[in-house]
């Protein structure tokens, strides 16, 4: 028979018996548990005790310094921001960034308001320095090198300060000096006049009061004096002294109503020279026109009438070298060289004069006998006959078929032979005029035009001539413009305005030569 289990037989009959030892079994397991715990409980509250003994100091540091600390660095960035960067109660930005650096050294904040705290000590300094307050300039700077700026920063304060405390001293007496000056009517006559003086008191105290009324005086007198100057046509000193004006103050009052009075004066000294032009007074119109370009280099109009001045004193040393004056006719071709006639001009007009001179030297010659007369003339006609071969028609001076020529009418103006190379020498210089046009040779065409217009003053086909000269030597200029040879087209321009000044397209074309003159430069 099968064996019961004990707790069977023995629980069968109380169950009561099962509940109690159930029962004392879970307390047990119970109280094991709680032993547990409370071993591990104790074992915490050691380790907490042993690390409040060990980090006691810093933690107390953390919960007391640092609520101090963030109070300190928030009185700094008041104090910076009110101005405060430094003071003896302690209250200042640099003693509040102090003392959170010595809570904290490591502190970043701490160290960057010291910094801030010492920029704004530099331009402390400085504007103090401008507001004439040395001594507070002198402390700023002091704390500004105190908190370590840069040395560069630093000097260049120091610098201006030592300046301005070196020159303090004598503010006193250049003010005296230069108000005397100004009472003796010396404006701007050198360093030690009043205008000057005045301006070396403002370059050490820009805000000085008696000197900027002082310099503002001398200023109105001095801009008088430049439209009195203006007002007598002396252009040249009245522009100088508002130049000198605009130097000491650019913005003056007196200065609008001073340029527009020297304006009116170029404008009338512009039209007296075109008035005197037109009146053939070449000297004064000449004056006029370089007087008016001393001032405004780039006037058209001046620039115009001088041209046409210098063109019109040509034509009258041709007229006094015809009359045998020839000390006038130097006269105005030097003085047309002063005013930039071409060069291709003055040389022409060079060799008129020295054709008058030879023909005036052959006329004071003694009496010849007429067989002496007879072997020159021959020669002077062989000389033509050479001269013609070769084209040298009227150049070069002294051996031109035309040199020949005169010579040979001044020893037998009524000799048939001379008579009929006259003859042949004017269709032969206007062949040649048309023949060197034809192959763009204007050079070689001008000399034939001159001689043409030599032999025969009136000859009716004489201005057609000069207009196609003129026109072929713009059509050449623009073409070689065009390639860049600004020089040649100048020449152009040159030969133009003294064969037909008038000519429509030359406007044009020197716009067009100016443009091209003012890119070139700007390269």
């Amino acid at each position: 028979m099968e064996r019961e289990p004990p707790h069977r037989r023995h629980g069968a009959d109380h169950p009561a018996l099962d509940r109690v030892r159930r029962e004392g079994r879970w307390w047990w397991l119970q109280a094991r548990h709680a032993r547990r715990v409370w071993r591990w409980a104790l074992l915490a509250a050691v380790l907490v005790f042993v690390a409040l003994v060990l980090l006691r100091r810093p933690l107390a540091d953390w919960f007391w310094d640092e609520p101090q600390i963030e109070q300190l660095l928030a009185e700094g960035d008041r104090a910076l921001a009110a101005g405060r960067l430094s003071a003896d109660d302690g209250s200042g930005a640099r003693e509040r960034y102090q003392a959170a650096l010595a809570l904290d050294g490591d502190r970043l904040q701490a160290r960057q308001g010291l910094a801030r705290t010492g920029a704004a000590a530099l331009r402390q300094a400085g504007e103090r320095l401008q507001a004439d307050d040395l001594d507070g300039s002198a402390k700023a700077l002091a704390l500004a090198r105190e908190l370590q700026v840069p040395q560069g920063q630093a000097d260049a304060v120091a610098q201006q300060l030592q300046a301005r405390r070196s020159a303090g001293a004598g503010i006193g007496a250049l003010l005296a000096q230069a108000r005397n000056a100004f009472a003796a009517g010396r404006l701007d006559d050198g360093d030690s006049s009043a205008l000057p003086l005045f301006q070396r008191i403002l370059a050490l105290q820009p805000d000085n009061l008696p000197a900027l009324e002082g310099r503002e005086d001398a200023l109105s007198d001095l801009l008088q004096r430049a439209r009195a100057l203006a007002a007598r046509g002396e252009l040249a000193q009245a522009a100088a002294l508002l130049q000198r004006a605009r130097q000491f103050d650019a913005g003056h009052s007196d200065l609008p109503a001073s340029q527009e009075a020297l304006a009116r004066a170029l404008d009338q000294r512009l039209r007296q020279g075109q008035r005197a032009l037109k009146q053939q007074k070449l000297e004064a119109a000449a004056d006029a026109f370089e007087a008016v370009l001393a001032v405004a280099a780039d006037d058209p109009n001046a620039l115009r009438g001088r041209e046409q001045s210098a063109q019109a004193l040509l034509a009258r040393s041709q007229r006094h070298a015809a009359d045998f004056q020839f000390e006038a006719a130097e006269a105005d071709r030097a003085r047309a060289a002063a005013l930039g006639a071409s060069q291709a001009a003055l040389q022409q007009a060079a060799q008129r004069i020295q054709r008058a001179q030879q023909a005036r030297q052959a006329q004071q010659q003694p009496t010849l006998s007429a067989a002496q007369r007879e072997r020159q003339l021959r020669d002077r006609l062989r000389q033509i006959d050479r001269a013609e071969r070769e084209g040298r028609w009227i150049s070069p001076p002294g051996h031109s078929a035309f040199d020949a020529l005169r010579e040979a009418q001044s020893l037998a103006p009524r000799d048939a032979r001379v008579r009929a190379a006259a003859a042949r020498l004017l269709p032969a210089s206007r062949q040649c005029f048309n023949d060197n046009l034809r192959q763009n040779r204007v050079q070689a065409a001008g000399a034939c035009l001159q001689a043409w217009q030599t032999l025969a003053p009136t000859a009716p086909g004489l201005p057609s001539a000069r207009v196609r000269l003129a026109q072929r030597w713009l059509a050449i200029g623009s073409e070689r413009l065009g390639r860049g040879d600004v020089a040649f087209a100048e020449a152009a321009v040159a030969q133009v305005r003294q064969l037909q000044p008038d000519l429509p397209e030359l406007d044009a074309f020197e716009q067009r030569l100016r443009q091209v003159g003012a890119e070139s430069w700007r390269r």
